[in-house]
């Protein structure tokens, strides 16, 4: 089986540089904090995956189909509509956070948000450490 090559890579483009790029100074400063709070939950140092991504850790996949590939544990990107969090274990196991977590909206991994402080932080930490752990033990399998 041929797999088909990720767009989305772990590169060596400057975080902060990226961060500081950002023309809306409310999402700027949104993306530092939620950068300080990944970075302590993880205690990883954070890294750039694409031009947009500022991923945490790193964990290796590999499917049934037999594709795999490494990806990061948690991450975001700022994207023109929203926050983009990246919550690898989805959100089936964690109803009980989303209820408690303020407004947001969320796709397969991905948790949107307008701005950090629509979003409970006590709330968003238990949900990204509970994420970050279940990945950590399963990749250790």
């Amino acid at each position: 089986m041929v797999n088909a090559e990720l767009k989305t890579k772990l590169n060596h483009k400057n975080v902060e540089e990226f961060l500081n790029g950002i023309a809306n100074e409310r999402k700027r400063r949104d993306c530092f904090a939620i950068l300080k709070m990944m970075k302590a939950i993880t205690r990883a140092e954070p890294k750039m995956w694409g031009n947009s991504i500022v991923g945490f850790g790193k964990f290796h996949y590999k499917y049934e189909s037999g594709r795999e590939g490494d990806w990061f544990l948690t991450g975001f990107s700022p994207r023109k509509q929203n926050l983009t969090l990246y919550i690898m274990a989805g959100f089936k196991r964690y109803p009980e956070f989303l209820k408690k977590l303020g407004k947001h909206r969320t796709g397969s991994s991905c948790l949107y948000i307008n701005k950090f402080s629509d979003i409970n932080h006590v709330v968003l930490k238990k949900l990204l450490r509970s994420s970050v752990r279940y990945f950590s033990e399963k990749s250790t399998r």
